[in-house]
């Protein structure tokens, strides 16, 4: 099989059979074989009873439902594991995206050799209100990913190698570092392409600003897991360590200032207790056991993972 569509959709009924037209007529006038399929994440509208519908008219297309509202995440995970075309390719229901650029993203993944194929929104047909975090946010995530060429990591057109696909795991809302992933599963070909984006037909945006907070909150979660899921204790251990340090420091300026303070004891009187190095020494040596013993607990867990050894191979003899 050619190609496989993963759409996630909620609530998006109305969309759904014009989505569908268009979508066989680009399949068969290119002559891929293909399928589709929906992941239904909980609509509460007539979104499953229209997919089964169109179902009956198509044998290539599939659909799972979910019994409540997951989340797009939990649904691209899914539509991943029953994927089974060559090229896999994502798109959003809502019409915003446009299936007249899945030959040229086949094309990509297939000819030009490219692991992953983001499209990029180049001129969006969404308020202000959602374009300027768009691009705050695209640029914390390419300074952070190291994943420079990429100028929309959110955008929902997106095609990948079937391998790509079936070596990530989408959870939560990391469906908006998938290129990440797949750079740290090793897909490290990762190309863009400028695709045409529509103002929405149908319905209302089911995405509200804080995703924007959630989306800054798991790219520090994806970086920490990167660079030190299976050594915690190289983060926090440093971390207390220096901290340790400081406090020890700061003791020690403490005991001098005691010292002299006890060898001129008509000129110089000197508290402990009024010392800001005494709460600093005391704030810091404890801080820095907390965090030594935070990344030791870590390292403790982390040992006794049964993934701990889990690592994708790319050729072996």
């Amino acid at each position: 099989m050619d190609i496989s569509i993963v759409i996630p959709l909620y609530n998006e009924a109305e969309s759904l059979p014009e989505l569908t037209r268009w979508i066989q007529r680009v399949m068969n006038e290119n002559g891929f074989t293909y399928e589709i399929l929906f992941i239904n994440d909980g609509s509460t509208d007539d979104s499953w009873k229209v997919i089964e519908e169109l179902a009956k008219t198509d044998p290539a297309i599939h659909a799972t439902a979910f019994s409540r509202n997951y989340g797009k995440s939990p649904a691209l995970n899914t539509g991943f594991r029953r994927a089974q075309g060559d090229v896999v390719i994502t798109m959003d229901a809502d019409l915003q995206d446009s299936p007249d650029e899945i030959p040229e993203l086949y094309r990509m993944i297939t000819q030009e050799g490219y692991d992953l194929v983001s499209g990029w929104k180049k001129k969006r047909y969404d308020p202000l209100s959602k374009t300027i975090p768009t691009k705050l946010f695209n640029a914390t995530a390419r300074r952070v990913s190291g994943i420079r060429n990429l100028h929309d990591f959110n955008c929902g057109l997106k095609a990948y190698r079937k391998e790509v696909v079936k070596h990530i795991e989408v959870y939560g809302d990391m469906h908006r570092y998938i290129p990440y992933l797949a750079k740290n599963a090793g897909y490290k070909r990762i190309g863009e392409k400028a695709v045409h984006h529509q103002a929405r037909k149908y319905g209302t945006t089911k995405f509200g600003l804080d995703r924007f907070v959630n989306g800054y909150l798991d790219l520090g979660t994806l970086w920490f897991q990167t660079k030190f899921g299976i050594k915690p204790m190289h983060l926090f251990g440093l971390l207390g360590s220096l901290m340790f340090a400081i406090g020890f420091v700061a003791t020690l300026v403490v005991l001098i200032l005691k010292c002299v303070s006890m060898a001129n004891p008509d000129t110089y009187h000197f508290y402990v207790t009024r010392s800001v190095y005494f709460y600093l020494s005391l704030a810091c040596m404890i801080m820095g056991l907390q965090f030594f013993l935070t990344g030791f607990i870590g390292e403790l867990i982390t040992r006794n993972s049964p993934e701990r050894n889990n690592y994708l191979i790319a050729g072996e003899f």
